[in-house]
């Protein structure tokens, strides 16, 4: 399950972003997520209510947007 170092890797960016711009809490978090990503959206939620547990986005809300697929044929 990618869905889980996705997750942690998220929360990575939070916590980088909370140390630049200076907030302490997150409460709604949007995630775009390509058609041909291979990410489940269930299993991505379900990670990221996981590891948010104790930190500065815990009870945050997860927003996931699902973006179509984008083809450029010459």
């Amino acid at each position: 399950m990618h869905e889980l170092s996705l997750a942690e890797s998220m929360l990575d960016i939070i916590k980088e972003q909370a140390a630049l711009e200076g907030f302490i809490k997150v409460t709604k978090v949007v995630l775009e997520i390509g058609t041909l990503s291979h990410v489940e959206a269930e299993a991505m939620a379900f990670c990221f209510d996981a590891i948010i547990a104790d930190t500065l986005a815990e009870g945050a809300i997860l927003e996931i947007k699902r973006m179509p697929a984008k083809g450029h044929c010459l």
